[in-house]
């Protein structure tokens, strides 16, 4: 009984944060309004069913899915495990399959809050172009390398509409899961310089291109990419819906050719790129 206030407010906060009345949720759930409003009040005790009810009605992420229960008095249902583990051999086998048929252009795979986990070598031969090497098991967070002022900004042409776009997802996800750790990334992107005045200033120049590109410039070399991000299906693991695969494309075959040629030490070509 004493988690039930938790679990009443953890309720009303997340049927309010996803916009819908309490008339509409009941309505998604075959539950009346009345016991749904009890159920806020926490004068009426959820059971496990109706847990797992109403956050499939309100499309919680599954770690938050696990906090719900955990605050109605319930074990948690969904399973986080570390990627290494040996039971993800096959997610683990198609993730570098994916990454390996991207090549020679880079494709990445992180987490929900942009920590590498895996890259292909198109990806470490463009971070070593553009950042220089980095040392084996450095720590990777893709969010700050772009959005700080003197890691990945001062190579992209097109920083400002870039990184635009970028915030406004990260406050999408930060929509979506409700979580503290996904706030404080949001505002610790939005803490570095320049970043709150970029997201007021309208974009720099027309939508001309079908989608917007990354466009690096490092001394007389230009490239232009544009992403596609993936997601796992059907995800029952917090660790495999979180995971995100993004894939790196030439807009140009300019950029194609510099990116081939990098992968097949084409004699010349990174010593020119530079």
């Amino acid at each position: 009984m004493s988690r039930q206030p938790s679990f009443a407010a953890s309720l009303r906060w997340w049927r309010r944060h996803r916009g819908l009345s309490q008339l509409d949720l009941a309505g998604r759930t075959e539950i009346s309004q009345r016991h749904l409003s009890f159920l806020e009040l926490g004068r009426a005790l959820p059971s496990r069913e109706m847990v797992m009810r109403l956050a499939v009605a309100l499309d919680v992420p599954l770690r938050q899915h696990n906090a719900l229960l955990i605050s109605a008095g319930f074990a948690p249902v969904w399973r986080q495990t570390n990627l290494a583990a040996p039971e993800l051999d096959q997610i683990r086998s198609a993730l570098d399959y994916m990454l390996a048929q991207q090549e020679p252009f880079p494709g990445v795979a992180v987490d929900r809050h942009w920590n590498l986990l895996r890259s292909n070598s198109g990806a470490v031969r463009l971070v070593e172009f553009l950042v220089g090497p980095l040392a084996p098991d450095t720590p990777i967070n893709l969010a700050d390398a772009l959005v700080a002022p003197d890691i990945l900004r001062p190579h992209l042409v097109n920083w400002p509409d870039v990184v635009r776009y970028f915030i406004r997802s990260v406050e999408a996800d930060a929509a979506i899961d409700g979580t503290p750790e996904t706030a404080a990334l949001l505002e610790r992107l939005l803490g570095y310089q320049g970043v709150r005045e970029t997201l007021n200033a309208p974009p720099s120049e027309l939508a001309i291109a079908p989608v917007l590109p990354m466009h690096f410039r490092k001394g007389k070399t230009d490239l232009r990419l544009f992403t596609t991000i993936a997601t796992l299906g059907i995800p029952q693991d917090i660790t495999l819906q979180e995971l995100r695969i993004e894939c790196f494309f030439p807009m140009d075959n300019e950029t194609a050719g510099i990116l081939r040629g990098w992968s097949e030490g084409t004699p010349g070509a990174r010593s020119v790129a530079r």
